[in-house]
Formats: C-alpha cells, sequence, structure tokens
C-alpha cells in the first residue's frame, strides 16, 4: 500500500484515508482476477488509470482491452425551468 501523504491530521482522518485505500487495493486485486490479459498488476492499474472516464463495458474491456471501444452516451440535455 502506497500513501505518499496524509490528507487529515487526526486519528479518525488517518483511519478512513488507510481504509479507503485498502478497499481501492481490494478492488483493484478483484479486477486482476477477473483480468484474462497477461499483464502485470501494475500495468493493468496503470491502464485503468487511463481509462478511468471512459465509457467501456469493464468485463469486456478486461478481456480485451484494445478491440473494445469506447461508448460514447447519448446528448441530452436537461432543462433548468419547466414551462
Amino acid at each position: 500500500m502506497k500513501i505518499k501523504s496524509f490528507v487529515g491530521t487526526c486519528e479518525n482522518a488517518l483511519r478512513i484515508q488507510i481504509r479507503t485505500a485498502l478497499i481501492a487495493m481490494l478492488l483493484f486485486k478483484w479486477l486482476f482476477h477477473l483480468s484474462q490479459t497477461e499483464w502485470s498488476f501494475s500495468n493493468l492499474v496503470s491502464m485503468l488509470r487511463l481509462n478511468l472516464f471512459i465509457y467501456r463495458d469493464l468485463r469486456d474491456w478486461l478481456n480485451d482491452p484494445f478491440a473494445i471501444e469506447p461508448d460514447i452516451p447519448g446528448f441530452r440535455q436537461l432543462c433548468l425551468f419547466t414551462v
């Protein structure tokens, strides 16, 4: 677990940050287990960070990351006021 610096100074803030890092590591390990690619763990985490805000089916992407095209969500304008 690599925590470079702590955001908070009280004991509760440190516990929350450590638990959050543990949960993130657990999720990454689970995705690494589901992946069918021959990547190392650090490469998978790097690729996930690069594709974090791209719309894709995660399971399909884990199985074949270079063949899956990103989904383009439909544009929908929301109304601020109702008439």
